[in-house]
């Protein structure tokens, strides 16, 4: 019983950070809304990568296409590949410094955007435009603050 409530606790992580980003936002601070899920599954990857895989990202980045309205797969490619990234690195960047895990997660972010505004041309033609990089630059500020809390929740609950 335990240890499925400490499981369903990865999940709710999840589910919150699905609900941040749907939630309605004005235009103008809509464009700089990090990517709350993708964050999410990276620290708990990260943290936890016997609990949470590249399954795992593949169905979140699918619910996020859902979500979203974005062409089916296309989220879910860009999660799956960039949890892949971070589970084969992930005792590597477990010693990193937080600032420095910041830093990487920005250069994942960056990549993930990429990855999705490539398929997005391809599908539907879309063009890039600078702005599609704001969410990295959030990205990078909340991470650290993600990560503190997301250890106090993890190390609270004893998941392991």
């Amino acid at each position: 019983m335990q240890n499925s409530w400490r499981f369903l606790i990865i999940h709710l992580t999840l589910l919150l950070a699905l609900l941040l980003n749907v939630m309605p936002l004005p235009a103008a601070v809509k464009l700089f809304r990090p990517d709350w899920p993708l964050l999410v599954l990276c620290y708990w990857v990260l943290a936890l990568p016997n609990r949470t895989s590249i399954g795992t990202a593949f169905v979140l980045g699918f619910l996020v296409d859902v979500m979203v309205g974005t062409v089916l797969g296309v989220n879910a490619f860009g999660y799956s590949l960039i949890c892949f990234i971070v589970a084969a690195n992930h005792l590597k960047i477990r010693n990193f410094s937080v600032l420095q895990q910041s830093l990487l997660f920005g250069l994942l972010l960056a990549l993930y955007h990429l990855v999705v505004f490539w398929f997005s041309h391809f599908l539907t033609g879309v063009y890039f435009r600078a702005a599609y990089l704001w969410p990295v630059a959030t990205g990078m500020i909340v991470w650290p603050y993600l990560f503190w809390f997301l250890r106090r929740t993890r190390r609270q609950f004893k998941i392991q």
